[in-house]
């Protein structure tokens, strides 16, 4: 908060004391995410708990709250019908904005704390005008360095909180979606998940499929990863089409019920295939086809209810289909992105509009079919996804490396946008991942 509106808000704490009602504040500050819980509830309990001692403490906590935190506070305030309130303090800095010269530094005389540190107009709020009292105070004399609200309340002992930097809205935000079970799934199991990760690199003669060498640096690096964030990791490699289908059933046929979430990863050749929910299929090392929608409509709720209402996350490795996308022309290419040595692949269709639903009714009858779901292509579907020999892909590496450096603080969906935007960059051919996103609320790894 800059030191304008620290300042109007200190200069208008005593009516504030006196006239806001934060009962029914509590809701609206949290939902425009100026405090956390936690904040919250501290400043329910401070001092004796009263409404004025709630109104100091607000105060006092709202100047850590950053550069936005009066505006917030003011829209709070007409949410809650404390229009008087609202309107007093937005004329107040709309004058200070229009007439800088008028805000000036607040008088650093001296404070002389009464009883329990309460300032004069403190009593004054409390009971009235001062009356004079047999016993002798020693009075205490603050200076202009102590003046820091956290101080001049004893009473309430909390740890100061630094003065806010840039991201601290957005930080606030993430905690409190991860703690808000309405806004984030819950992933408290240890393990949270099983990880399945089917790694298809050396394919039959009759298939015309070359080796996908490289896709065991994938493999290594994602098997790495999901054990990291907290998975039960099962790697099968080389698997027939009918052997994928098993491998999927299986697991699906498992009992989920102690855990909260489930991935599965499909490295392998791919190429365009008619769909009406999710464009794409996948190759077995025979040359046979999987198509991604048969892939996810095995974890729908008929076949795996103890998966019902729990995101399934799904990571396809393969082309989008047989074009190369030499891009547009924009400034500043890296040249150092400009990668040599790549395989290209090709699967998926384009996308299609159209209704489509799953085989199966989902087990939570109470949920839309295909909600809890997330699937991610590493191309767009009818284009080439590049893979570098030496390296493994592009979007597996960027994947990887996304995850190690923001996983602890950012949602998959942010992730994802990330990697899109890292991936976008690479190369001379270009290549953009992208993902359908049927999950209800945000998704945070444990870390």
């Amino acid at each position: 908060m800059d030191e304008a509106d620290r300042q109007l808000l200190r200069r208008c704490r005593v009516r504030l004391v006196r006239e806001l009602q934060v009962a029914s504040l509590w809701d609206v500050l949290l939902s425009r995410q100026l405090f956390t819980p936690a904040m919250i509830e501290d400043i329910q309990h401070a001092g004796s708990g009263s409404r004025s001692d709630q109104v100091r403490q607000l105060v006092i906590d709202l100047e850590t709250r950053g550069s936005q935190a009066l505006p917030l506070f003011i829209s709070c305030l007409e949410d809650t019908d404390q229009d008087v309130l609202a309107s007093f303090l937005r004329m107040s800095r709309q004058e200070e904005k229009q007439n800088p010269e008028a805000v000036r530094p607040l008088n650093l005389r001296p404070v002389v704390l009464g009883p329990m540190g309460l300032t004069p107009e403190d009593l004054r709020e409390k009971t009235g005008p001062l009356k004079s009292t047999p016993r002798k105070l020693a009075p205490v004399v603050l200076g202009p360095e102590q003046l820091w609200p956290a101080k001049l309340r004893p009473e309430v002992l909390r740890p100061e909180v630094p003065r806010p930097v840039d991201n601290c809205s957005d930080v606030c935000a993430q905690e409190i979606s991860k703690q808000n079970p309405d806004l984030a799934y819950a992933l408290n199991a240890d393990p949270c998940g099983h990880c399945l990760i089917i790694n298809n690199v050396n394919f039959c003669l009759e298939s015309r499929l070359t080796a996908r060498t490289g896709s065991n640096i994938d493999c290594e690096k994602l098997q790495r990863r999901f054990r990291l964030l907290h998975f039960t990791v099962e790697v099968k490699c080389d698997l027939m089409a009918k052997q994928m289908v098993q491998a999927l059933v299986e697991l699906a046929r498992r009992d989920h019920s102690g855990l909260d979430c489930c991935v599965v990863v499909v490295l392998s050749h791919g190429c365009q295939a008619s769909h009406r929910q999710f464009p794409g299929a996948v190759y077995g090392t025979d040359g046979c086809l999987v198509s991604i929608e048969k892939i996810v409509n095995i974890f729908n709720g008929a076949s795996c209810p103890s998966l019902g209402g729990k995101p399934k996350l799904f990571f396809i490795q393969a082309c989008g289909g047989e074009q190369k996308d030499h891009g547009f022309e924009v400034a500043c290419a890296s040249p150092e992105d400009r990668t040599s040595g790549s395989d290209p692949e090709s699967d998926a269709v384009l996308f299609q509009e159209g209704p489509g639903s799953f085989d199966q009714p989902d087990a939570v009858s109470s949920l839309p079919t295909p909600s809890d779901i997330f699937v991610s292509y590493s191309t767009f579907p009818g284009f080439v996804s590049w893979r570098d020999t030496r390296r493994g892909s592009w979007y597996v590496e960027t994947l990887d490396g996304v995850f190690e450096q923001w996983a602890h603080s950012e949602d998959l969906q942010t992730l994802l946008l990330r990697v899109a935007n890292a991936v976008s960059q690479k190369g001379i051919y270009k290549q953009i991942p992208g993902c359908f996103n049927f999950l209800r609320k945000k998704l945070f790894f444990k870390m």
